[in-house]
């Protein structure tokens, strides 16, 4: 099934769009013509992005909205429906992160994150998605991540609600493929985002990491969000369906699959040296 080859005009809907990806992929969009309907749960983040927008001559729609209360999604839809009639491109990107181990973090704690992470990303698909079949066009966008591919230690809260987007997303490509919809996976490794700075992090106080020796490292090392927001419209144009984005990405995905051993190995050096 061919992919959306024009963003002209399209409506295009984006979580998490006050900053980094989001905000990023939403900049991209505007550059090629798109109509946006951007939403985030920091007003001041979600109008600063807007005002970019404008100043690249795109039309823009900024909506302050916390993706984990399924009533704000489903009212976001109407909204969008009756702004713009329909929608083309959907991009549930908000998102949050928990880093700590297993033992370090509360069941209070894996609600939060799933109820954004994942809940989020349900609730807007289930949203959305129906406009799209009464159409026979759309495309969804979902972004996992690299810790939606191969489980990192230290992680166990991120890498559940990643992994979980990455199944529903893989499952729901295959059903929708009749109605003409695309659903596409997108799973960054490190990029340089506001993702561990935002974040929780539970850490025994023996552990060699700690907040700002990681957000150092992010900064440092990481990928910034527009090389995301590329696969995000490459991944639309083509129907790609799972998108690992960075090389430490690729590598980490494909050595999962060629040696098992090998992969256990690398991810218990990598829990020795985080936890």
């Amino acid at each position: 099934m061919p992919g959306i080859k024009d963003f002209r005009g399209k409506v295009t809907v984006i979580t998490g769009a006050g900053s980094g990806i989001g905000r990023a992929t939403a900049l991209a969009f505007a550059k090629k013509g798109a109509d946006l309907v951007i939403v985030d749960k920091e007003e001041d983040r979600i109008a600063e992005a807007a005002g970019e927008i404008e100043a690249r001559g795109a039309r823009v729609l900024a909506r302050k909205v916390d993706v984990s209360d399924r009533t704000q999604v489903e009212d976001l839809a109407r909204f969008v429906i009756a702004e713009r009639g329909r929608v083309d491109i959907l991009h549930n990107n908000a998102g949050i992160g928990v880093g700590g181990g297993f033992d370090c973090t509360s069941l209070e704690e894996w609600e939060r994150i799933f109820s954004i992470n994942f809940w989020g990303v349900l609730y807007g698909i289930k949203a959305f998605l129906p406009h799209m079949i009464e159409r026979r066009y759309g495309h969804i966008v979902n972004t996992s991540s690299l810790a939606g591919l191969c489980a990192i230690p230290g992680m166990s809260a991120y890498c559940s609600t990643k992994f979980a987007v990455a199944g529903l997303g893989e499952s729901l490509r295959a059903e929708v493929r009749k109605y003409g919809i695309g659903v596409s996976t997108i799973c960054p490794g490190i990029i340089n985002t506001r993702v561990v700075a935002d974040g929780c992090m539970n850490l025994r106080e023996e552990s060699r990491a700690n907040r700002e020796a990681v957000e150092e490292f992010y900064k440092k090392f990481g990928w910034p969000p527009e090389r995301v927001a590329r696969a995000v419209l490459s991944a639309v144009r083509y129907n790609r369906s799972v998108v690992p984005v960075g090389p430490e990405s690729w590598i980490q995905w494909f050595g999962k699959r060629l040696s098992q051993k090998g992969y256990e190995a690398a991810s218990e050096l990598a829990g020795r040296l985080l936890m």
